[in-house]
């Protein structure tokens, strides 16, 4: 076990290509679904559910908005979009009684699916979301790649273990 215990997420800003930095927004990150077949046959107790290995289903993630803004706007683009989460999150020490700080980082290329511009209301935000589809997920901590996920390339990588790799050789890529 680490000595180094995750407490919170101090904050973000989100950057689209790397440069312009985006408003003010809450992103909901994509789950990482691997699919999964039912398998049956002689020898087995029914069916039994396999997870494909290295595969991963349809990922999407949603950013919510103040307001429908310029930024959320520009999202719309029927375009793709590469945007970067900088992140400070808070550890606790717990070998030496005291906090420090990671600096997380992820990255997705996306789509827009929706936008919702939301809610107008005295004295409130509109609560404008924006769901995307997202084609390439990649996180890291402390400049350490944790996973990448590349659909478009099939590169499922996991702590430095590219899951896809015989897959690709087996079909001479």
């Amino acid at each position: 076990m680490s000595n180094k215990q995750p407490a919170a997420y101090i904050n973000l800003e989100i950057y689209e290509d790397s440069i312009n930095l985006l408003g003010v927004a809450k992103v909901q990150l994509p789950a990482i679904a691997f699919p999964c077949v039912n398998i049956s046959g002689a020898g087995m107790m029914g069916e039994m559910e396999v997870p494909l290995y290295g595969m991963v289903s349809n990922m999407t993630t949603t950013i919510n908005w103040l307001t429908p803004h310029g930024d959320a706007v520009k999202l719309m683009s029927p375009k793709k979009h590469q945007l970067d989460m900088r992140v400070a999150e808070e550890f606790w020490d717990v070998e030496q009684a005291d906090v420090g700080l990671w600096a997380d980082k992820y990255v997705m290329i996306v789509r827009p699916k929706t936008t919702t511009p939301g809610t107008v209301a005295p004295m409130a935000s509109a609560d404008t979301s924006g769901e995307y589809v997202v084609y390439y997920f990649a996180a890291y901590k402390n400049g350490e790649q944790l996973w990448e996920v590349d659909k478009r390339n099939m590169r499922c990588v996991i702590l430095g273990v590219d899951y896809m790799a015989e897959v690709r050789k087996a079909l001479g890529k």
